[in-house]
């Protein structure tokens, strides 16, 4: 179990250049090209009303990997047991590498959120090796889950505690950012706390939409932490005001020049997300797949 202590102790290590060597965090394997995915989060409410169908839909527009966004609460997959999930998966010649939870110090209709980091994480685990996730990622801080710089530090402590149990099952834990862990508290950055996790069991889910938007160049944290960004989120942003999401290809981030430094990220799986589309969600998934099949795979 990781105390107060050890993840201070860690941070500090992390911080001196001692813990980790950045040249063996940069040796990457590199990602897999022939894999290209999608964060089902972008069609929820078909996944909802069919998703044996959806998925169908999806492995027929060029889409052969997956990340799944809706355990929690529910502790199933889209509805399905782990091992039916997983076939259907197969049928599909679909994968899904990864899968979004929650921290879960919300409650949920006034009772303990279930499937999450702080209430039935074995279960979790177990459930997400059977379904053959090699990712957990913590989705989403909601604003109760927030707090000052000294509760990311008790959050950064609970992502230690979550990475041990899943690196029993083989399976690497990450989290998944969005703008707000960029907002300086007191002159830091509640995102540099929750770098200072252990980096062999905390890795990151880097959204390209999200830190970009917060003002923060992925191409620094790159740099500044190799290795550490085995997951991306692939959205664009939107030139006009207020800078929505948008299609891949059709906005303002440089996804070339980001792709271009794959390696030293360390990325293994991208997802394209898009959380609202003008039109059909299949409409704007199949567009930053065109996109992406010719100019960055």
């Amino acid at each position: 179990m990781t105390t107060r202590r050890d993840f201070l102790a860690s941070a500090a290590l992390l911080s001196a250049g001692l813990l980790v060597s950045p040249a063996l965090l940069a040796r990457a394997k590199g990602y897999n090209k022939k894999y290209i995915g999608l964060q089902l989060y972008t069609v929820r409410d078909a996944m909802a009303k069919d998703p044996a169908g959806t998925l169908a839909q999806l492995a027929r527009m060029g889409y052969n990997s997956l990340e799944g966004a809706t355990y929690t609460g529910s502790q199933k997959f889209y509805g399905m047991t782990p091992q039916a999930f997983a076939a259907l998966l197969k049928q599909n010649s679909l994968i899904m590498p990864s899968s979004h939870y929650r921290l879960g110090e919300e409650p949920m209709n006034g009772a303990p959120a279930l499937g999450t980091m702080l209430h039935e994480w074995d279960r979790a685990v177990d459930d997400a090796a059977a379904a053959g996730v090699k990712y957990m990622v913590c989705a989403y801080l909601s604003e109760a889950e927030r707090g000052n710089l000294d509760h990311y530090k008790y959050i950064a402590e609970q992502l230690n505690k979550a990475g041990e149990r899943c690196q029993k099952a083989g399976i690497q834990l990450c989290y998944h950012n969005h703008d707000f862990e960029f907002v300086a508290q007191n002159g830091k950055l509640p995102y540099d706390l929750l770098l200072a996790t252990h980096p062999k069991l905390v890795k990151m889910e880097l959204d390209l939409y999200w830190a970009t938007k917060a003002g923060h160049d992925p191409l620094t944290l790159f740099k500044q932490h190799p290795g550490r960004f085995p997951l991306w989120h692939v959205k664009d942003m939107d030139k006009a005001a207020p800078h929505s999401f948008t299609e891949v290809g059709n906005g303002s981030i440089d996804f070339k020049k980001i792709f271009a430094h794959a390696n030293e990220a360390g990325l293994q799986y991208f997802f394209v997300e898009q959380d609202i589309t003008p039109g059909s969600p299949f409409d704007s998934a199949s567009k930053s797949l065109a996109y992406i099949k010719k100019n960055l795979v």
